[in-house]
């Protein structure tokens, strides 16, 4: 694994991480590193160990070897409050929202420092989250549904209502565990754009589990392909699409 001067390091630095499920290794010794400013991609057949790394990395699985960074600082033993804080947030397969409370209030109740208060989950919110709660739905295109029962939005949409609840926080980095999983295929273009814009606009770092190929062969800029819960591959788009290893990884070796 690469050492870094300090003034160059990246946003978010695996090294050498192991994590045990008793006798189950779901990950062995895997590095990789993402620079700030970035999409970078995380591939790999169905258990291959990509959602516990993104467990382990925020804090929901500690880690059993290695040492995991984040802006400079080592997080492999902090909670996922903690890293939330630190501005490194995520998002799930399967949504986390809050069915029976409208798209607004699931936007004003997303921030860690909200969640600390109970009482913060039912008052209204300041002017300015809720401006900002309001521009984040209208960057996602959820404008029209912000007072409506979050529990009666399309999949789709529910996973792109949690998508604007990670960005409430003004997030360092985000890690998206299969972005565009259920949504309408007509409609992952507009998607996969307003990833393009969350990392352009907002200068938000992505971390991205991806298996539909076409959308992280054109999304990401580098990609890491895990088998096994082992690193396979590492590399740009097109070197990962013609590396043999990974073809016979998701296809089987002949």
């Amino acid at each position: 694994m690469r050492e870094w001067q300090a003034q160059d390091r990246p946003l978010l630095e695996v090294k050498n991480v192991t994590k045990r499920f008793g006798g189950v290794v779901a990950n062995r010794n895997i590095s990789l590193f993402v620079e700030r400013g970035t999409i970078v991609g995380l591939i790999g057949p169905n258990g291959s160990g990509k959602t516990t790394l993104f467990n382990s990395i925020v804090g929901a699985h500690p880690i059993d070897e290695g040492e995991i960074w984040f802006d400079g600082r080592e997080i492999s033993r902090y909670r996922t409050a903690q890293i939330a804080r630190m501005g490194l947030m995520r998002t799930f397969q399967q949504t986390h929202i809050f069915g029976k409370m409208t798209c607004i209030e699931n936007m004003l109740i997303s921030m860690p420092e909200r969640r600390r208060q109970l009482r913060d989950l039912f008052s209204p919110g300041s002017r300015a989250d809720r401006a900002r709660a309001v521009d984040l739905l209208q960057f996602v295109g959820l404008y029209s549904k912000r007072h409506h029962l979050a529990g009666s939005l399309s999949f789709g949409q529910q996973k792109l209502l949690e998508f604007a609840m990670a960005l409430m926080s003004e997030p360092k980095m985000l890690l998206l565990d299969e972005p565009t999983a259920g949504i309408n295929p007509t409609l992952i273009n507009g998607l996969v754009d307003r990833l393009r814009r969350t990392n352009a606009e907002l200068g938000i770092t992505l971390l991205v589990i991806e298996h539909n190929m076409r959308v992280i062969m054109n999304l990401a800029e580098y990609i890491y392909c895990l088998a096994h819960g082992e690193l396979l591959a590492a590399g740009p788009p097109e070197e990962i699409r013609n590396d043999q290893r990974v073809i016979d990884a998701y296809l089987g070796a002949s």
